[in-house]
C-alpha cells in the first residue's frame, strides 16, 4: 500500500492509503458478513481510509440512512479498531423524514444540524472524534458564515479533526474558505467530487444533481486544486459504478463523441500494461501530476483485489500523456 498526507495542520493531518474504500452500501445492500469481510481484507492489505455518510443508504429502504455508519461502528467494536483507521463521514444530505430525499427534504447545513448530526454520527460510529467530516451538499438557505463557524466549532472542541466539502460549486468552496481564513478558523481541506477518466457533458443534468453537475470535478475545480496544493481531492465513482466493463451502465451525461476516444486509449494502455481498464483508471488518478485519492466501492473480494492491484501499477510518462490527450 502507498500513503499520502491529507491536511496541513500537524495536529489534525493524517496519513491515509491512496485508495479509499467506500462503505456506502455496507449494512444495507451489502449484508453484514460480506461487509465485514471486505473491511477486513482492505485493512489486511494496508488500507486505512474508509468513507461513509449519515444518509447512507436511505434509498435502500425508504428511510433516513445511517445503516453504513452503524455497521462501521459494529465492525470497529468487534475488531478492536482504534484511530489507526481513518473514517470520513458527511452530513447535510440526510432526509428529514422517511420517504423523502436530499433533493426535497435535506437536513441542511445550519449550525444546529451540524452539531446534532455530527453527534449522531459519532455515536453510530463509536468514535470520540470524527477524523474527517464533510459538508455533503450545498445549502442555500443558510448563510455560509454560519456553516463555516459551525464546522470550526466542532474542530475547536475536539470532536472533529479535518474538515471537508463535497458537491459544492467551486466559488462557494473558495468563499467558505476565505471566510474561515479571515476569522482565523479552520476551513475545508479535503474536497470530494465525482472524478474519472471519462468526462461528462456539462449541458446534461446529472442524475444525482439535476439542478447542475456540481458533483463532477471539472476544469475549474482541477485548476483550483493546482493553485492550492494544500488541498486534497478525493474522487468518488472513479469507476462509474462498473460502466467501464458494463457499457450499459454508462450515465447519459457521458454519452458523447469524446467517450469512445478515451475508452480506446484506456484499452490500449491496459493491454500494454497487462492490467484491466479499471486498474488503469485508478493508477492514472493515483500517480498523476495532480494526485487524486480514488474512493471506490466494492461488493466482492475479487473487485477489491482488482482495485488494490492498481496501487502498484506504474504508468509510463508516454502512457499518461496519451491518456491525458485523448478527447
Amino acid at each position: 500500500m502507498k500513503y499520502r498526507t491529507i491536511g496541513t495542520d500537524p495536529t489534525t493531518r493524517r496519513e491515509v492509503s491512496v485508495l479509499a474504500l467506500g462503505a456506502m452500501l455496507f449494512g444495507s445492500v451489502t449484508d453484514e458478513a460480506t461487509s465485514f469481510a471486505l473491511l477486513d481484507h482492505y485493512v489486511e492489505a494496508g488500507g486505512n481510509f474508509i468513507d461513509t455518510s449519515d444518509n447512507y443508504a436511505f434509498w435502500a429502504d425508504g428511510g433516513q440512512g445511517g445503516q453504513s455508519e452503524e455497521l462501521l461502528g459494529r465492525w470497529r467494536r468487534s475488531r478492536g479498531i482504534g484511530d489507526e483507521i481513518v473514517i470520513a463521514t458527511k452530513l447535510g444530505a440526510r432526509p428529514l423524514a422517511p420517504g423523502t430525499s436530499y433533493t426535497d427534504n435535506p437536513e441542511g447545513l445550519s449550525a444546529k444540524v451540524i452539531r446534532e448530526s455530527a453527534e449522531r454520527s459519532r455515536e453510530r460510529l463509536g468514535l470520540e472524534k470524527l477524523d474527517l467530516l464533510y459538508a455533503h451538499i450545498e445549502d442555500h438557505t443558510v448563510p455560509l458564515q454560519e456553516t463555516v463557524e459551525a464546522f470550526a466549532a466542532l474542530a475547536a472542541d475536539g470532536t472533529v479533526g479535518l474538515l471537508g466539502v463535497s458537491n459544492h460549486a467551486v466559488w462557494r468552496v473558495e468563499r467558505a474558505r476565505a471566510l474561515a481564513a479571515a476569522a482565523g478558523l479552520p476551513g475545508y481541506e479535503v474536497l470530494q467530487y465525482a472524478h474519472t477518466h471519462l468526462r461528462p457533458r456539462s449541458d446534461v443534468p446529472d442524475a444525482l444533481f439535476p439542478d447542475g453537475s456540481l458533483g463532477h470535478a471539472g476544469p475549474d475545480l482541477l485548476g483550483y486544486l493546482r493553485a492550492e496544493p494544500g488541498l486534497t481531492l478525493v474522487a468518488y465513482s472513479p469507476l462509474l459504478k462498473g460502466a467501464y466493463t458494463r457499457p450499459e451502465r454508462l450515465p447519459a451525461d457521458f454519452d458523447h463523441p469524446g467517450t469512445p476516444a478515451r475508452l480506446a486509449v484506456l484499452r490500449d494502455v491496459a493491454r500494454e500494461a497487462g492490467a484491466t481498464v479499471n486498474q488503469v483508471v485508478l493508477a492514472w488518478q493515483i500517480g498523476g501530476e495532480l494526485p487524486v485519492l480514488p474512493l471506490a466501492g466494492v461488493s466482492s473480494v475479487a473487485q477489491l483485489d482488482e482495485n488494490l492491484a492498481a496501487v502498484d501499477l506504474e504508468l509510463s510518462p508516454e502512457q499518461r500523456a496519451r491518456l491525458d490527450a485523448a478527447h
